[in-house]
C-alpha cells in the first residue's frame, strides 16, 4: 500500500533519489537531506502507515526488528558511541511527514544537538488515575 503524495513512498518508490543505507521487502533506510547530526538516518516501513498507532502489529514487529542492525552500522560508519532513536508521531510531536518513521541520531559528547527533557514530580493520586485509565484502554 502507498500514498501518491507521500514523499516517503515515493523515495521507496525510487522515484525521489536518495542516500539508501538499508532496503529490504519491509523496510527501507536512508540518510536525512536535513540531518539534525552526521549519520541522522530515516527507517521507514516500505507500506504507507501513517502513524505508528495506525501500523498493523506485524509491520511493527519486522521493522523494530531491523532497527538494531541499521542503528548498529550507523554508528560504525560514524565513530559515535551512542544514539537516539525517535518516533514522532503525528503533528503535534513533530511529525512533518505522515508516513511512520524512525530517526536514527548517532550522539556524541559534546555535539551541537540538544534534546530537552524538563521533568516534573508525579502526584501520587493523579499518577496512579492515569495508570488505571491507561490500564482500561488496553
Amino acid at each position: 500500500m502507498t500514498d501518491s503524495g507521500c514523499i516517503f513512498c515515493k523515495i521507496v518508490a525510487g522515484q525521489i533519489p536518495s542516500f539508501k543505507v538499508y532496503e529490504d521487502e519491509v523496510c527501507f533506510a536512508f540518510l536525512d537531506i536535513g540531518p539534525i547530526v552526521d549519520g541522522h538516518t530515516l527507517v521507514v516501513p516500505k507500506d504507507h502507515h501513517a502513524t505508528l498507532a495506525g501500523t498493523p502489529a506485524e509491520t511493527m514487529a519486522a521493522v523494530s526488528a531491523r532497527l538494531p542492525k541499521i542503528a548498529q552500522a550507523v554508528l560504525a560508519a560514524t565513530g559515535a558511541p551512542a544514539f537516539h532513536l525517535l518516533v514522532n508521531n503525528g503533528p503535534e510531536a513533530m511529525q512533518s511527514v505522515g508516513h511512520l518513521h524512525f530517526h536514527i541520531l548517532p550522539r556524541r559528547s559534546g555535539d551541537s544537538y540538544h534534546l530537552s527533557w524538563p521533568t516534573k514530580k508525579l502526584d501520587m493520586g493523579a499518577g496512579k488515575a492515569l495508570a488505571d485509565a491507561i490500564k482500561a484502554k488496553l
